[in-house]
């Protein structure tokens, strides 16, 4: 890649934010001049692991363009996508003197952008944040639309804003050292949004799947960048989820339920793509998908180190944890079926019958 590419990303009409994809962190000086961050402060939020490698870059690169850089780092780990993680940051923040005119950047993955995100929504009634996402997941997918959000308890996402950031910059090269499984992770949440939305660009990642899974760069540009347009468009059309945007909830209903009940032991692509099989078998049981596209779908999850069988919880187990769902509406479950591949849509008929028996084919 030689060019960096932007994607502005709108609300209600107007501008709301760019999403800027270069091969390295060389433009995200000129990115943050933008915002006139001169003269105010910068803290820069991370993880343990994310900030032993890019923490110094970034941090240097915000002094140059803020009259002071700070950094406030976390431990790695889900467990730590928290209320009390968040009190910690609040702390930092009030002890640092940081006003509403300062700004939260996010450096890593989506745990730490959610709970960066849900800092600056509620610091001082909101806070301007940029979104600085070093994963394949974050990349594609929790850096984009504006939700924030903590764990509470066991309940993932359970507290939460919707809150947009500034600006999102993405280093594609920071791919090219992710560990196999965090990039699989990703492509969970890749896959799923051509299932929805795009059958073209699911064909796409079918017939690339080899020069994506040696991570070659012009590759990485064009699944980043269709997948960031999928996902625009979407939460262009309902930034705050009250309708089409649940779409985007595809193998998320079973998959969420799975990851609480795994204690969060397997990664958030993995669980989508087993809650997408499930999803696809009902679509196919109901005569909408062909079962070659079934079986294309768990071939192309597979080539990625994904699962597409789960056989660990008993069905009861995980039918449980869908009850205390957030996307129950008036005690139905909102779930995402196909139409056909490339197009998804909206079902609140899916019976707790029909979802055992797609768990029961997983589980083969």
């Amino acid at each position: 890649m030689t060019n960096t590419e932007t994607i502005q990303v709108y609300r209600d009409g107007n501008p709301a934010y760019p999403i800027v994809l270069s091969d390295s962190f060389g433009e995200l000086r000129a990115s943050l001049d933008i915002l006139a961050p001169a003269g105010r402060k910068i803290c820069v939020v991370s993880d343990s692991q994310v900030a032993a490698l890019y923490l110094r870059e970034v941090l240097d690169i915000c002094g140059q363009a803020a009259g002071k850089a700070v950094s406030f780092v976390f431990p790695a780990g889900e467990q730590q996508k928290t209320l009390d993680t968040v009190r910690d940051l609040y702390e930092f923040l009030i002890l640092q003197g940081f006003d509403r005119k300062d700004l939260l950047v996010a450096l890593g993955g989506g745990v730490t952008g959610d709970l960066t995100g849900f800092a600056a929504a509620t610091y001082l009634r909101g806070i301007s944040f940029v979104q600085i996402p070093t994963t394949l997941l974050s990349q594609v997918d929790s850096s984009i639309g504006g939700k924030t959000g903590v764990d509470f308890d066991s309940y993932k996402n359970m507290v939460g804003a919707f809150y947009m950031p500034k600006l999102v910059y993405m280093n594609l090269s920071v791919l090219a050292t992710l560990p196999d499984s965090q990039f699989a992770s990703g492509m969970g949440e890749v896959i799923k949004h051509g299932c929805i939305r795009s059958r073209s660009y699911y064909q796409w990642i079918r017939e690339n799947r080899e020069k994506i899974r040696a991570r070659e760069l012009p590759e990485l540009l064009k699944l980043v960048e269709g997948s960031c347009r999928i996902k625009k468009a979407v939460v262009e059309e309902d930034p705050t989820e009250k309708g089409l945007r649940a779409l985007l909830n595809f193998g998320h209903t079973l998959g969420h339920a799975i990851e609480k009940e795994m204690h969060f032991s397997m990664s958030h692509g993995a669980c989508v793509a087993a809650g997408s099989v499930a999803a696809a078998w009902i679509s196919m049981s109901r005569g909408l998908l062909e079962k070659e596209e079934l079986q294309q779908l768990e071939e192309l999850f597979s080539d990625f180190g994904l699962p597409v069988r789960f056989d660990s919880l008993p069905a009861s187990r995980i039918l449980e944890a869908v009850k205390h769902d957030k996307k129950m509406d008036s005690g139905v479950i909102q779930f995402i079926l196909l139409k056909e591949m490339g197009e998804a849509y909206i079902d609140r008929t899916v019976t707790f019958e029909e979802m055992e028996k797609a768990l029961e084919y997983l589980a083969r």
